[in-house]
């Protein structure tokens, strides 16, 4: 059996939960054994699988520490450094999300040469000793991004360069349905739907899902819908659910299933 685990400091527990069941799920084909436990100071997760999956194993190892590296470490980078002026705090919050992706394949890429998969790895420890490079990168983006502040005042020149930032995301899902209910908003893509979503954490996925075409189903337009309009452009279809359109109610009806 190939063994490996992964510590993390106690603070870091919606993250633990995370990595520990992305790997639960995606090592299941191979019947490996992924266990987590919380020993005070750490959560440490363990996994073990036979050593002729151990090639398979070290491909998803590596594709859920990147993914946990260059979304929840980065995005602490850039709550700490990044000082943008006042604008909607849904605005910032996509403009930030857009940063988190932005380049994010040099970031995977800056991320696979520095692990090691013959030892043991402490996450927070690798993110700081081994991970210098990909920090200065980080850097460099945060300093454009600070050095411009006044001229990032102007809401205007905000989401333009937030739809810039979008506009050079790689597609990722070639259409994305979004359906909103009373609930809120769902995501159905490739016959699953997502648990409802605030507008916030709509816009927030919808980056992340970076899709070549977005149908959303709503009733009305409103903030959420502006947002996606202005940073997706011709890739937003906004499709009216109102008892006239009897075709956009049936197509809702079908998604919601």
């Amino acid at each position: 059996m190939w063994e490996f685990s992964i510590s993390l400091n106690s603070d870091k527990n919606e993250l633990a939960s995370s990595i520990f069941n992305i790997l639960k799920k995606e090592l299941a084909k191979f019947n490996a054994i992924v266990a987590i436990s919380n020993q005070n100071e750490y959560f440490c997760i363990v996994i073990a699988v036979d050593n002729n999956f151990k090639n398979d194993a070290e491909i998803i190892l590596l594709r859920t520490i990147t993914l946990a590296i260059c979304q929840s470490f980065k995005a602490d980078y850039l709550n700490k450094y990044l000082s943008l002026p006042n604008q909607d705090e849904i605005g910032v919050t996509a403009f930030k999300k857009a940063l988190i992706n932005f380049d994010k394949e040099t970031d995977y890429f800056i991320i696979s040469k520095a692990i090691n998969f013959d030892e043991f790895l402490y996450l927070e420890s690798f993110y700081q000793f081994k991970l210098k490079k990909l920090r200065d990168k980080w850097g460099e983006l945060v300093r454009l991004a600070n050095e411009n502040r006044d001229y990032l005042v102007s809401t205007d020149a905000f989401f333009d360069l937030l739809k810039f930032l979008i506009d050079n995301l790689d597609i990722e899902k070639e259409e994305i349905d979004v359906v909103e209910d009373e609930k809120g908003y769902y995501i159905c893509d490739e016959g699953t739907k997502s648990q409802p979503l605030s507008s916030s954490a709509l816009i927030s996925s919808l980056i992340d899902l970076s899709p070549q075409k977005i149908n959303m189903y709503c009733s009305c337009e409103n903030s959420a819908t502006s947002l996606l309009q202005t940073i997706f452009d011709r890739r937003f279809n906004l499709l009216s659910t109102k008892e006239n359109n009897i075709e956009n109610i049936e197509n809702l009806n079908f998604l919601l299933k």
